[in-house]
């Protein structure tokens, strides 16, 4: 439902200061300039205007020997004017004119959803949650500049900039992002690497003098990306240490950078990397940043539930329950046998699974990767009764359909490409090196654009499909308009959120994937737009292990495609238990990638209960509040969910390889209610629990999975802990062969004297 904004114009000599979900953002509007934030991180209560006014006084560095006379004031924009040195937000020229522009603030306003909540007292503006707009222009530069400062109840900053041009010769934009300051104690760095089948790699450095910039070139996010860029205390994990992060909302041309510079200032910001010449503003023309995500913290665990909590309560997020799904690529590949796949239907409807995704080769000339991309329907060849005949198959199992497509894609052996030679994204004269034997289509071209949409549609609305797996399998490079030689990925990334947007708007109860090479397309810019995202090609549960651990960072659960690998992975090549297979892909919005009609029945009757176990608990996984135990060994991984109001847990203990000793040793759980009792149950699927293999007999082991379980495990009914003793005291972990896991349940007691 849409709230109601009220809107409050104030003065342009004033402090604002906005304080919701336990974060503080204190602004300083002082003489007109360009906002400089004085404090944002932990809330700093009520704040008088003497306080706000003294506080931006603390915040501006006292005068230094052979820097300039007046103090350098860090605003927003990264302002030359100001003596800031690190990198600007903005760079751009009009024909070698205008490149450091001063913009004077004209106006400001508050929106917010309850006018009441805003209060003004001597130039002090607070609010809770709410947007500071603010309008500033440079008369002698023709440039207005638009910026947006929001704090969500969630405690979450989004900043976005707009920036026009109101001269009539054209202003060339190089670059255009905004800049969040960092605390002085702010100086270790984590961020994230990676590649195509290993997404989402952490990484972590001191943060010295000089800066630290990660850049994507691919036109899209990237199996590389920095993901969410954090600098805090040194040390911090999931549970303890300040943070600060930063993330771009944005699948195209990226840049993220921390830095710390010789004055002692440091800042971190994020912009759009811009071709030369790809953005010319004429006369009234703009651009606008992605939004920029700041996400403060204390431990990363408490850093991700403000963006999980975000991302909930966004209107267009996912609400009914995730459907179990299963892909059939890794049973069939190109291979579309119609008898086989309605056998795989049938074999997915006996385990309970809710929706079927049929992938690539369904479509023109697509036999193999060689061809086919761009001519969007459905082959007579492998298709001569059409996929209605499946789709109805499926759809009478009470089962959901879904459909591959890779719309911004072309193979040069295609229809569309034969006769449209010049929708493909090149440089002029000459064709980029192809990857997977393809090439881009721009869908900047409206006739493109036109094209694979008009052909979209004529599917969709042919067919019962309720969900689209949308791939995006190969790099943007040398991405140029063949129609006016420029280069072309700033306008590509727009298109491709149009189409999808516009999808969205003719078929409302659509669902989209973002899968990009697997996850190089995993970003809060495309999430406006889809309702999960594809984690990684490589479903292999040893390496899923690690990129669920990260990957939700930023998402929650709900939005990680996350399935059952076959027994011999796809990727890796490695063979691993259908216990440990189906336990990592419990955790996130589960599914199956495997051939079903090569599993007997002992293998069905697990991956059942699996199921059965996933959908009990669903509600708990994809609502409830991310816990990840910092580690005191690194061959056991602890992790789990905990409802809202700390009633319900679902915890996983993860043997990841052999521990150094034996026993493992005590953990502790976190993120429960320390004043409540809990009842405690072992509810992994495929253990039957007996008394003959209780932890009271030393030397016994559970058969198939030669465990030994220390004497507290619940293993032939609950036990009972409090909150304080499993958080603090802590319990023997099981000593588990490496790659299996347990999942623990725990449900609080009724409070003492409660009815």
């Amino acid at each position: 439902m849409t709230q109601h904004a009220e809107q409050l114009n104030i003065n342009t000599q004033c402090h604002v200061h906005l304080n919701s979900g336990d974060v503080s953002v204190l602004i300083d509007l002082g003489e007109q300039q360009l906002p400089s934030i004085v404090h944002w991180g932990a809330s700093l209560g009520q704040v008088s205007a003497a306080q706000a006014t003294t506080l931006a006084k603390a915040n501006v560095n006292h005068f230094t020997a052979n820097n300039q006379d007046l103090p350098v004031r860090t605003d927003i924009l990264g302002s030359l004017h100001a003596g800031w040195s690190g990198r600007p937000g903005l760079s751009g020229t009009r024909v070698g004119q205008n490149w450091s522009p001063k913009f004077t603030l004209t106006s400001a306003s508050l929106n917010s959803t309850n006018e009441r909540q805003i209060c003004i007292t001597d130039g002090l503006v607070s609010a809770s949650a709410a947007t500071l707009n603010i309008v500033a222009v440079d008369s002698h530069s023709n440039l207005e500049l638009t910026v947006d400062i929001e704090l969500t109840t969630q405690g979450v900053v989004r900043t976005r900039g707009t920036l026009r041009n109101t001269a009539s010769e054209a202003y060339q934009v190089h670059e255009f992002g905004l800049i969040l300051p960092l605390p002085t104690h702010a100086a270790e760095i984590l961020d994230f690497a990676g590649h195509w089948g290993k997404e989402r790699v952490p990484q972590r450095r001191e943060l010295t003098i000089g800066t630290h910039m990660r850049e994507n070139r691919k036109g899209r996010t990237g199996a590389d990306a920095a993901y969410v860029l954090n600098v805090g205390e040194p040390g911090f994990d999931f549970a303890n240490g300040e943070l600060w992060g930063l993330h771009l909302g944005y699948s195209g041309n990226q840049r993220v950078w921390a830095e710390k510079l010789y004055d002692g200032n440091r800042a971190f910001g994020a912009s759009e990397i811009l071709a030369p010449g790809e953005i010319e503003l004429a006369r009234g023309e703009t651009i606008s940043t992605p939004w920029i995500y700041g996400i403060y913290g204390v431990g990363l665990d408490e850093q991700a539930h403000r963006l999980h909590s975000w991302l909930r309560g966004r209107p267009s997020h996912p609400k009914r329950a995730r459907p179990v799904t299963l892909n059939v690529w890794e049973a069939v590949y190109f291979n579309h046998d119609e008898t086989k796949l309605k056998q795989l239907a049938d074999r997915a409807a006996e385990l309970g699974v809710e929706r079927y995704v049929l992938d690539d080769g369904w479509f023109g000339s697509r036999r193999d990767d060689t061809s086919g991309l761009g001519d969007w329907t459905v082959s007579p060849e492998v298709w001569p009764q059409g996929l209605n005949t499946l789709i109805d198959h499926v759809t009478s199992l009470g089962m959901e359909f879904g459909l591959w497509f890779e719309p911004e894609m072309v193979n040069i052996d295609s229809d569309v490409a034969r006769e449209h030679p010049e929708w493909i994204m090149a440089p002029a004269g000459r064709l980029p090196t192809e990857s997977r034997n393809q090439q881009v289509l721009n869908l900047a071209i409206d006739e493109a654009y036109a094209h694979v949409r008009d052909q979209m549609v004529a599917v969709l609305e042919a067919h019962n499909i309720a969900y689209i797996k949308w791939d995006h399998n190969r790099d943007l490079l040398e991405a140029g308009n063949q129609l006016t030689g420029k280069a072309s990925v700033h306008a590509q990334t727009l298109a491709a959120y149009r189409l999808m947007a516009e999808l969205k708007e003719r078929f409302p109860e659509l669902e989209i994937e973002s899968c990009s090479s697997g996850g190089a397309r995993v970003d809060l810019g495309v999430l406006e737009f889809t309702d999960r995202v594809w984690v990684s090609d490589d479903i292999d549960p040893f390496e899923r292990q690690q990129m669920h651990r990260w990957t939700q960072q930023l998402i929650p659960a709900e939005l990680m495609g996350s399935h059952v690998a076959s027994g011999a992975s796809h990727t890796t090549h490695r063979n691993h238990s259908l216990h440990y297979r189906a336990g990592t892909a419990f955790w996130g919005h589960m599914g199956i990638e495997w051939d079903l009609t090569q599993a007997d029945p002992e293998d069905m009757k697990e991956l059942r209960a699996w199921i059965e176990a996933h959908k009990a608990h669903r509600d708990l996984l994809h609502n409830g509040r991310l816990v990840r135990v910092d580690q005191f060994d690194s061959s056991l991984d602890i992790h789990g969910v905990v409802s809202q109001d700390k009633t319900e847990a679902i915890f996983a203990v993860v043997s990841l390889a052999l521990a150094d000793t034996d026993p493992v040793g005590k953990f502790r759980f976190t993120g429960l209610d320390e004043s409540l009792d809990y009842e405690i149950l072992d509810i992994t699927p495929g253990f039957e629990a007996s008394a003959e293999y209780q932890g009271r007999h030393p030397q016994s082991a559970h058969r198939e999975l030669n465990m030994r379980l220390p004497g507290w495990w619940p293993v032939d009914g609950p036990v009972t802990l409090s909150g304080a003793g499993l958080s603090k005291a802590g319990v023997f972990s099981p000593w588990l062969n490496p790659e299996s896991l347990r999942i623990l349940h725990l449900r609080a007691l009724p409070s003492k004297g409660s009815k």
